[in-house]
């Protein structure tokens, strides 16, 4: 079947200047696919772990004011001032698909929250996707749930999410854990071309990518299944609640991130857990990421960038080691810092 973004009508929205400006275009849109694409490929041929249970925690669409809806998953710790992680999830996931399996097994020390990111999922969608806002919709989060401060654990775009958030709003995080991701998205010469190809194309067409994200997200059922009696089945759904008319979008917006002017200015308790055989965010830079961070301390796995959900096995250990050191670094003085919940609607 042939996808969405390869259909006549986006083509004549987007074919502008010379053949050669086309063809660029054209890689930029198509390359910008593949990471969802062999997600879900890999889905299908049943790579994903079973989960130690046959559920996942339920969540709630949650309101947040003066920004819209998104989809929230809030696992109480073992005690009410439990320390709090947010979980942060990566391009072409959601929530649940991306964090899983390790749901369960921080629970037991953590309070747990994860939520849709805009334009995935069951999350806001905007006028047009840019990290700023979706660091902003973690503190607005964090503020609906009542929490001051929290550790934000980041996957690839969650990571860049997460070192943002930490840009515009110090004040509301306790320690960085930031897996398989980068500084910025681009540095080589074919890199750039590729962002200004895959900009070139995007700008003309932001606004239809956004009524067709909101398309999707308008059909789902409010809530996502919980029941992973068929996982397979289950995280294709998970994969397909989000449009692939929000990837190249997404995409676009990390290719033109970049926090190295200001990210040896962190000043929290920091680990970078490195997938040392990643191909979509390059080792060599994950690992600039953490020199560049004073006091980061590096966790080693030893997968790919899909290593989070298709080898849990072995990423999850390391993951759940670079989260305890960050929280024993960052002191009990933050653990149970909340305040009282604000005026918040759920819908």
């Amino acid at each position: 079947m042939t996808h969405p973004l390869f259909h006549r009508p986006f083509t004549r929205a987007v074919k502008v200047g010379s053949d050669a400006t086309w063809a660029v275009t054209r890689l930029a849109v198509r390359s910008s696919l593949a990471v969802p694409r062999l997600a879900a490929g890999a889905l299908g041929r049943r790579l994903v772990p079973e989960p130690p249970c046959g559920t996942v925690p339920p969540g709630r669409t949650m309101r947040l004011p003066g920004r819209g809806s998104t989809f929230v998953v809030d696992v109480p710790g073992p005690t009410p001032d439990a320390p709090v992680v947010v979980l942060l999830h990566g391009l072409a996931c959601t929530a649940y698909l991306n964090w899983f399996p390790v749901l369960g097994s921080l629970s037991d020390r953590f309070r747990v929250v994860t939520f849709d990111q805009r334009w995935h999922g069951r999350g806001i969608v905007s006028e047009e996707f840019r990290i700023e806002d979706c660091a902003d919709d973690v503190v607005a989060v964090l503020d609906a749930l009542g929490i001051c401060h929290a550790v934000l654990a980041g996957y690839s775009l969650g990571g860049f999410v997460a070192q943002e958030t930490w840009h515009r709003h110090p004040d509301r995080v306790a320690g960085l854990v930031l897996a398989s991701t980068a500084r910025n998205g681009k540095g080589k010469l074919q890199e750039r071309l590729f962002f200004d190809a895959l900009a070139a194309t995007m700008n003309p067409i932001t606004r239809l990518a956004a009524a067709k994200v909101e398309q999707l997200a308008q059909s789902l059922p409010l809530t996502p299944d919980v029941e992973l009696t068929d996982l397979t089945s289950w995280s294709l759904r998970q994969v397909r609640s989000t449009s692939g008319w929000a990837y190249p979008a997404v995409v676009n917006a990390v290719g033109h991130y970049d926090s190295s002017p200001w990210i040896g200015d962190v000043d929290v308790p920091t680990a970078v857990v490195v997938t040392e055989k990643d191909h979509a965010i390059p080792t060599r830079r994950q690992h600039k990421l953490a020199a560049a961070i004073p006091g980061a301390k590096v966790f080693s796995a030893p997968g790919g960038h899909a290593s989070v959900v298709l080898d849990a096995g072995r990423w999850q250990p390391v993951f759940e080691a670079a989260l305890e050191d960050v929280w024993t670094r960052a002191g009990a003085d933050v653990a149970s810092a909340t305040h009282p919940l604000r005026d918040v609607s759920a819908g």
